[in-house]
């Protein structure tokens, strides 16, 4: 792990960051702080891989990006890469459309893999020999141990406010889309309107397979019309509009910042909902247990990750340290 959070994997990849000693990066997905670099890794680079979605929502994310240059290569889930002595592999992440995990194996038969971001209910284990996993909720007082089913309070009280009118849902990239499959799935009919960059994230979620339904831009003129005259209707806007739009309806923030209840009033109209496309504490525990990992590196970049690499050795008896460290960088 680099220190500018490039994970090193055997000889020749660095994912997620750029590094200039190595020909191949792999993106994990198209949030942002696993995108640091791209631009100088396109350039750079001998292969950039990543899933096709994964390619298709970065680019949308980032236009300036040119994600058509032949250096960009995209990947099934499966599919081998091979590079010098090592095979390249992209498992499937449940994390946000097109979200990945990465395998190296070298010549002699050692497995390397980087979780990326993951929720485990989704995900398949990577069986390998050292593992470098997220941190995001790396600490025991991180566990969601909710006696329901967030999914379905959400979707309630979705239901239940549309009865006065619009209701506004803030989230991220993703995340909102998901909500929004989720909201599709209960057969809530109701027109779906956003701002234009979320449409966009939205447009290619649909062009992967999601079926979205009546979508609407906050900006023309059903849009308005809708959000203007407090009509039923579901509005979706990044959680960094939370405090510029909608602060006269019915609001709801999806976050998995949430440890205490599944739902909790935090305005006059206003819940937050504890809905994560990350692994809690426990989740982190288990997967590096089911992985078999001898050795395991915590991303110490994107999160803390001293905490989770102390509770992996005092739970597992499993070596594990969190990089990077002032020190440098280390490679796997």
């Amino acid at each position: 792990m680099a220190k500018n959070g490039a994970v090193l994997l055997g000889d020749y990849v660095a994912c997620d960051a750029f590094c200039a000693s190595r020909p191949l990066r792999v993106v994990t997905h198209a949030h942002a702080d696993h995108l640091y670099g791209l631009r100088k890794s396109v350039k750079c680079c001998e292969k950039v891989l990543m899933t096709e979605a994964t390619r298709d929502l970065a680019a949308t994310l980032n236009g300036s990006l040119k994600l058509a240059d032949p250096s960009i290569q995209t990947l099934e889930y499966g599919q081998v890469f091979e590079y010098g002595d090592e095979r390249i592999s992209l498992v499937k992440a449940d994390h946000i459309l097109g979200a990945s995990q990465v395998l190296v194996e070298d010549a002699g038969g050692i497995r390397i893999a980087w979780s990326g971001d993951f929720r485990l209910e989704g995900t398949p284990v990577v069986d390998c020999d050292v593992l470098v996993v997220e941190a995001t909720y790396g600490r025991p007082s991180c566990r969601r141990n909710f006696k329901v089913d967030v999914r379905e309070l959400l979707v309630s009280k979705v239901e239940r406010n549309l009865r006065g009118g619009s209701v506004y849902v803030f989230g991220y990239h993703g995340k909102l889309q998901e909500v929004m499959q989720m909201l599709r799935q209960a057969d809530v009919e109701v027109p779906f309107v956003m701002p234009e960059r979320v449409y966009d994230v939205t447009k290619v979620c649909e062009k992967h397979g999601m079926n979205l339904g009546s979508l609407s831009l906050s900006s023309d003129k059903v849009g308005r019309q809708l959000l203007d005259n407090n009509l039923p209707c579901v509005a979706f806007y990044h959680m960094n509009m939370r405090q510029h739009v909608g602060l006269r309806n019915s609001r709801i923030s999806v976050s998995g910042w949430e440890f205490s209840k599944p739902c909790r009033q935090i305005g006059e109209r206003e819940h937050l909902i504890a809905f994560s496309d990350h692994s809690d504490f426990d989740g982190l525990i288990e997967y590096v247990r089911l992985s078999g990992a001898k050795k395991v590196i915590t991303d110490n970049f994107r999160s803390n990750g001293d905490a989770l690499a102390k509770e992996i050795s005092r739970r597992l008896g499993v070596s594990a340290v969190s990089m990077p460290k002032d020190s440098g960088q280390m490679t796997f």
